[in-house]
């Protein structure tokens, strides 16, 4: 497996030549890296004016490793080969360097580049990938990349300090300023060497898309704390430097660094919506121990379901109802000693029954979403306010009252649910839970609550029975004295409702209930479908006029589907609605209705216009189709059936994984569709960016898609769908 590395951007607030007069003194050796043992000249070029200068060196390398295996590979040292390219009239210097030691064996790829600031000609960036792709080395090949990647990153982290440490070399020894290189006036006809072309960045994962944009983000590293011009989101022509991620961030490791900015340039590069903010991005990475493809998976799957919710939008739309204004005991509360937001819930003290039974599951899921949102929010003001990063909140639970009562099936199972929901959404937003005067039934509630908790959650529970919060190590370690709730004992006034029991009168009956679940859950322009294995879901349109553009825009939410365009002349009979009881499933807002009658024949009722595109889980879809003919058009998303493996008859591992994801043979999908006229279509097509014909058809993992963006994709083929995978 190829092992990948994209730095930030690293800022130097000193001219770019100075910066280079502390690079050379690297050379030929450094004793700030001990490793670092010697370099020889191979080859040395300059222009004849001065302006280009390039210099390959050959450099001797002790690799920190166990005497047995330098044994057993049979060196003592590890030689590379660096070319560095400068250029004083762009000012800028590309370094490219790759091993020659075990060649064969390892190959070891590093790219980097000094550039000057595109804000500050007086400051200096630096940038930096690299790749490592160990093929065989005498069996001990995880031994050596664990090895290659402890030193590469180790040298990263140096890398910045050896070259300040130069700089205030220099400064001590009177140089604080080397003048820019200018052409010779004396020589007008000089030829200089063709300058060298940039060398391109490194993906850090390969993705069949466009190039990785190569601008930098307009970051002020000096504005002050809780300047509202700093960003925090980020945008698709931006990149992360160092000093925004340890301003808004934290201190996170190279490798940490590497992972957020390669997850965060994959979504750069396939999201046709707003990106995630990296606050959002790098909590989904700490939830998966910075595993990318694992925490790439959740991030999409959450994606997709803010977009089918709608939730962006949750704190501009959602109205709390009165009944949990008076009766939701829960509240924000001020910040504990660390700067986080404070939650307060007097869980003992809430009617969760008749909460339940007068507003539904959907309604309170709601309200929870809502408090989370609040919370992110919160996050990213405190860290406006206290000058440092806070990305989670403290959330303050108190049990008193707490009784059998609480234990109500349907209640628990609600709160089982939001559990569920918030922990697969809202990854590392808790930074600590505080459980004060738990009663003897909480082991019960905790009992049936903790499987469903991710397990670095419950780390962060400290719960204390009965007063124990008074004293050392507790309430007052984490809370400063002047804001805990008088409740609790404490002097400051807490705006949180004391609660009660609903009145039943404000209960509503299960009728009700279902109706305005079902109306919170289509509160969107999308519509949900259900695919089984044998009944696909089919979509009929009627186009009059030859030349009209289907569009569509749609999310598989559950398992995994193919999805076909066919045209007939003839109109299908009435749809047969294939009810969700038949297969022992119930599901709000699904449906799945089939058009196309068994007796049709493929070629003769009806033809294929779009070529069968097969649509994973999690992926969102876009894409537009110009009909050649007049008639009627079927949209269909068919269940996929794995295909067996052709060199044996035993089941791969990832098709038993893959069938164990889609239970009971289902899948779902949220899809939306729009036919434009062909004059309407070409309008739109002229407001963006032409990304030329296509006929093939793509993918895509991205839940914010846009099908605005999405039908601009073709101008004149005849069928062109486009999704980016």
């Amino acid at each position: 497996m190829v092992q990948k590395y994209q730095s930030p951007v690293r800022v130097y607030k000193k001219p770019f030549e100075l910066v280079m007069a502390a690079y050379e003194r690297r050379f030929p050796t450094c004793p700030l890296i001990p490793m670092f043992v010697d370099s020889d000249v191979l080859s040395e070029h300059q222009s004849e004016d001065g302006a280009t200068h390039c210099i390959e060196r050959r450099c001797k390398l002790d690799v920190d490793a166990p005497r047995l295996l330098k044994r057993i590979a049979g060196v003592d040292f590890v030689y590379f080969i660096q070319k560095n390219c400068l250029n004083r009239r762009e000012r800028t210097l590309h370094i490219e360097s790759h091993n020659e030691t075990f060649s064969n064996r390892v190959i070891i790829h590093e790219l980097c580049c000094y550039s000057v600031h595109p804000e500050n000609e007086e400051w200096t960036c630096f940038e930096q990938s690299a790749s490592l792709d160990i093929k065989s080395f005498f069996g001990f090949e995880s031994t050596v990349e664990k090895i290659a990647m402890k030193q590469y990153a180790s040298s990263i982290k140096k890398g910045k300090e050896i070259i300040e440490y130069y700089l205030r070399e220099l400064e001590e020894e009177g140089v604080t300023h080397i003048p820019r290189w200018t052409p010779s006036l004396a020589s007008p006809s000089v030829i200089s060497l063709p300058t060298r072309p940039e060398l391109p960045v490194t993906p850090a994962i390969a993705i069949p898309t466009a190039n990785a944009k190569d601008s930098l983000s307009s970051k002020d590293t000096t504005s002050p704390p809780g300047s509202s011009s700093e960003p925090l989101t980020g945008t698709p022509d931006d990149k992360l430097d160092a000093d925004y991620i340890k301003r808004y961030l934290g201190d996170l490791t190279p490798l940490q660094e590497s992972c957020l900015i390669r997850l965060r340039q994959w979504l750069q590069e396939t999201h046709k919506g707003k990106i995630p903010k990296d606050e959002h991005i790098l909590r989904f990475l700490r939830a998966r121990d910075f595993n990318m493809d694992k925490a790439r998976e959740i991030l999409c799957q959450s994606l997709t379901w803010r977009k089918q919710h709608q939730v962006d939008y949750l704190l501009e739309t959602w109205n709390s109802p009165q009944v949990l204004q008076d009766y939701y005991t829960g509240g924000w509360h001020h910040h504990d000693k660390d700067g986080r937001p404070l939650y307060i819930l007097r869980l003992g003290q809430m009617d969760t029954k008749g909460l339940v039974r007068a507003l539904g599951e959907e309604s309170l899921l709601r309200h929870v979403l809502s408090i989370n949102e609040e919370g992110l929010r919160r996050c990213e003001e405190n860290t406006k306010v206290f000058g440092r990063p806070i990305s989670c909140w403290t959330c303050l639970v108190d049990l008193e009252g707490l009784n059998m009562r609480h234990l109500w099936r349907p209640g628990v199972k609600a709160l089982l649910r939001i559990i569920e929901v918030v922990e697969a959404n809202y990854p590392e937003t808790l930074g600590r839970l505080l459980i004060l005067r738990a009663p003897r039934v909480f082991p019960v509630l905790w009992t049936l609550v903790s499987p469903f908790i991710d397990e670095n959650t419950r780390k962060k529970f400290l719960i204390y029975a009965g007063n124990d919060y008074q004293g050392p190590g507790g309430l007052v370690d984490y809370i400063d004295k002047e804001i805990i709730p008088d409740f609790l004992g404490g002097e400051c006034m807490c705006e949180i409702p004391e609660g009660g029991l609903v009145p039943k009168s404000m209960y509503r009956t299960p009728e009700e209930l279902e109706n305005e679940d079902i109306r919170l859950w289509t509160e969107t322009i999308y519509q949900s479908a259900s695919v089984f294995k044998g009944a696909p879901h089919e979509l009929l349109i009627e186009i009059i006029d030859a030349s009209s553009v289907i569009t569509w825009d749609f999310d598989v939410c559950k398992g995994d589907i193919v999805f076909n365009i066919f045209h007939s002349k003839r109109a299908p009979q009435p749809p047969k609605k294939d009810t969700l009881g038949a297969h022992g499933i119930t599901s709000p807002g699904g449906n799945n209705v089939q058009l196309i009658d068994k007796s049709w024949l493929l070629g003769q009722d009806y033809s294929m216009v779009e070529s069968p595109l097969t649509c994973k889980e999690g992926e969102s879809v876009q894409g537009s189709h110009i009909t050649r003919w007049p008639g009627f058009y079927i949209l269909q998303w068919k269940f996929h059936n794995m295909p067996a493996c052709a060199a044996t008859n035993l089941p791969r591992v990832d098709d038993v994984l893959a069938t164990l994801q889609v239970s009971s043979h289902k899948c779902k999908v949220m899809y939306y569709t729009e036919v434009l006229a062909s004059e309407d279509f070409r309008n739109a097509c002229c407001d963006v960016q032409s990304l030329g014909s296509m006929t093939s058809l793509e993918s895509s993992h991205s839940g914010f898609s846009q099908l605005s963006a999405a039908t601009t994709s073709s101008s004149q083929s005849q069928s062109s769908s486009m999704i980016s995978r």
